[in-house]
């Protein structure tokens, strides 16, 4: 089953932006009463049971069973007799509302996220219609939607063929009303088989990125560029009386400037992707973890950058365009020269060329660590996990620098 997401700008009219807004207003009740509901009964636990808790608390029965989603869901159906509100929502978009909600609350021990939050009406911005019933759905530049009825909207692409339209979410950005398609096709896609010309890619501050091809790219900045119209608004902000409309104003300018950063930095990924795919068969990158760098000293220079991001689309790209795309180790990218596979030791930032005690290699520093890479990704196709730890004697794996695949226990002793 191959699943494809094509987003679309909404036109809808007046009485239809109504809607969208009821809609949205519904489901943020939902959600804060659903969170509140779950917190009130995880609270009245925390003490034990002979004692009470310095805060005061909910009396929750012991019997009580947790609220999770089936309960809720069923505990929703009941409530619309009391509340002829929750009717006046179709029933599938507030059941997706608790099913978030209960996704949010295995991601907090699965992933390690943050617990769920309450909403205001400027956090909750989107719904979905999991069904769009039989009939005719699509007509022309129109969708037809659960209450909304035919919705307008930019019919930037086609939707290609033997794809349906199995969902839609509705999304409310700083410009305007959104429409994500979920497509679906009954056909299987094989992943890229490795062929033809490998290509190596070292992601940094100083150029964006740098190929095994000795080509280097310019990092843009996209947030410096519009980082002085972005402080004046926000120093005006400061100032503001919050709850006013002057503040609700000023804060939809902020949000459409972050939007056209935003915008403007997706749009360049997709076209460096697509050029870093021309004439290669096999795309290889670093296997990093970004959020520790945009925990360092240059974190505000890394989050603009969108690394992260980045690498995500060009992997969806490499898929698209039938282009092999793999991480490999990062470690000592750049300590190791891609000729001879001599260590040259740590260099400074400063350090921008290197230089090959050994073999007299001399090239960029960035594009030396994309040569690495490059060799690292070939090295690595059709040899098993184990061979790959052990370097196998291979050109540019690094064998002598690689650190001991064991890891310590915290009494000090090792295991596998």
């Amino acid at each position: 089953m191959l699943t494809l997401t094509y987003e679309y700008k909404a036109i809808p009219t007046d009485e239809q932006v109504e809607k969208i807004e009821h809609t949205l207003n519904v489901c943020r009740q939902v959600w804060n009463f659903a969170l509140r509901e779950r917190k009130d009964w995880l609270n009245s636990r925390k003490c034990p049971v002979n004692s009470c808790s310095i805060i005061s608390e909910y009396i929750i029965s012991a019997d009580q069973p947790y609220p999770n989603y089936y309960e809720q869901a069923n505990a929703l159906t009941r409530a619309k007799n009391e509340f002829p509100e929750l009717g006046t929502v179709h029933s599938q978009v507030l059941q997706q509302v608790l099913r978030k909600l209960e996704t949010a609350f295995v991601d907090m021990k699965r992933k390690g996220m943050g617990f769920p939050r309450f909403k205001n009406r400027y956090r909750m911005r989107s719904f979905v219609y999991p069904q769009l019933g039989k009939g005719e759905v699509l007509k022309g530049n129109q969708i037809k939607l659960p209450q909304l009825g035919w919705v307008e909207y930019v019919k930037s692409r086609e939707i290609p063929d033997s794809f349906k339209v199995k969902q839609v979410r509705v999304v409310r950005k700083a410009s305007g009303y959104f429409l994500m398609f979920t497509l679906e096709c009954n056909v299987d896609v094989p992943n890229p088989v490795a062929f033809g010309n490998p290509r190596g890619i070292d992601l940094g501050l100083d150029k964006f990125a740098a190929t095994s091809d000795g080509e280097l790219i310019e990092r843009p900045r996209f947030l410096q560029t519009l980082h002085c119209q972005l402080k004046l608004l926000q120093r005006r902000l400061k100032k503001k009386q919050k709850g006013s409309n002057n503040r609700h104003k000023l804060n939809r300018k902020i949000a459409r400037l972050h939007q056209r950063i935003s915008d403007t930095r997706k749009d360049w990924h997709f076209k460096l992707a697509h050029k870093l795919c021309d004439d290669a068969g096999m795309i290889f990158v670093e296997d990093i973890d970004f959020r520790v760098w945009a925990k360092g000293m240059f974190c505000k220079h890394t989050l603009d950058a969108g690394f992260g991001r980045f690498v995500s689309i060009l992997q969806w790209v490499c898929w698209k365009r039938g282009v092999y795309f793999a991480k490999v180790d990062k470690d000592y990218t750049s300590q190791v020269c891609p000729q001879c596979d001599a260590h040259t030791g740590k260099k400074e930032l400063k350090d921008r060329i290197h230089s090959c005690p050994e073999c007299g290699y001399t090239t960029h520093r960035d594009v030396a660590a994309a040569q690495v890479i490059r060799n690292r990704g070939v090295n690595a196709l059709g040899r098993s996990v184990e061979q790959i730890a052990c370097g196998d004697g291979l050109t540019g794996t690094g064998n002598s620098l690689v650190k001991s695949q064991r890891s310590r226990k915290k009494s000090g002793e090792r295991r596998l």
